[in-house]
């Protein structure tokens, strides 16, 4: 299999996941980054041992790089999408993958006029235990599913949860795609949100929403960043689904390491290593075998209209139909 050279738009905390996801492939090599702050970029590519760019156009236009992963700040991947997909290069785009659906749009006419591969990082699906759930519910062998819940409850602190999204946008994004992935679409959506001191950021630290599929069954997707959950059987970051035959779970407590990782102040194992599965589906799977991802544009749209519908419910007190 040839070995598929990869660029890096933005070299963030979460470039740190998928460097190491890279550098463990045979398959792939890092070619080389690009980052806004050009000195913070020598520092990242000399701890990835590969090269650094002037601009994105010269990232772009080499031909040793064949995919980028667009990992800049939400507002940006329109654009950078827009780009890669003119110059020919396949493209791994992080979560949110766009500010909105009319830029989800303009990405997706890019990246079918260019022909180019597009793929969203809804990185919890390429878990082995969250694939195990969806054959699980797939096969009938959990019975009709009557409720699907994800709770994620993990403190930031302040000065991450003052440059972060609102958990609407930066984690019901996972959870909206993930209970698409598992539960189906929805019909209604509810959504309260709460901002536990204000001062320290605007934007909201606590969001629940609620939501009935359209097969009539509910869902409960949560998400905090202003605490952790230290009780018994703690909902750290917790998917649950529950049918008439029997039910299954998947947690991040299962397998945690005693060291800050990123945002987070422990190593909750699954996730790095949710990072690495994508980035193997992605290089593996889809670009040398020419698999379909478990998540696309299409789907990032659906995802997009979930988060919208919150921030409408939220905003107006009101039940969303979703569309």
């Amino acid at each position: 299999m040839k070995q598929i050279g990869v660029g890096f738009i933005g070299a963030g905390d979460i470039a740190n996941l998928h460097a190491q996801a890279i550098n463990e492939l045979s398959s792939a090599k890092l070619v080389g980054l690009w980052n806004r702050t050009f000195e913070k970029g020598e520092r990242k590519a000399e701890e990835y041992n590969c090269k650094v760019y002037r601009t994105v156009e010269d990232l772009l236009e080499d031909p040793a790089i064949d995919a980028v992963f667009i990992l800049t700040n939400m507002e940006t991947h329109c654009a950078y999408t827009i780009k890669a997909a003119a110059a020919g290069k396949d493209i791994l785009v992080e979560k949110p993958a766009a500010s909105s659906i009319e830029e989800l749009r303009l990405m997706q006419e890019a990246v079918k006029k260019a022909g180019v591969k597009c793929m969203p990082v809804h990185n919890y699906i390429y878990e082995p235990g969250v694939l195990r759930l969806k054959e699980m519910i797939a096969s009938g062998a959990l019975g009709d599913i009557a409720s699907f819940y994800m709770m994620y409850n993990i403190h930031h602190a302040d000065e991450i949860r003052a440059r972060y999204p609102g958990v609407i946008r930066q984690i019901l994004t996972h959870h909206s795609y993930t209970m698409l992935y598992l539960a189906g679409r929805p019909k209604t959506i509810s959504c309260l949100t709460h901002t536990v001191d204000p001062t320290l950021a605007p934007q909201e630290n606590v969001a629940m929403a609620i939501v009935q599929m359209e097969n009539g069954s509910l869902s409960h997707l949560s998400a905090s960043f202003a605490n952790d959950d230290q009780a018994g059987e703690p909902w750290t970051c917790m998917i649950k689904v529950l049918g008439t035959k029997g039910s299954a779970r998947y947690s991040y407590r299962d397998w945690v390491i005693h060291e800050r990782n990123g945002a987070h102040s422990q190593t909750f194992y699954s996730y790095p290593e949710s990072i690495k599965n994508t980035a193997k589906h992605f290089i593996e799977g889809v670009l040398a075998l020419g698999k379909e991802p478990l998540s696309s544009l299409e789907d990032a749209i659906n995802c997009q209209k979930i988060i919208e519908a919150c921030e409408y419910s939220v905003e107006n007190g009101v039940h969303v139909s979703f569309k």
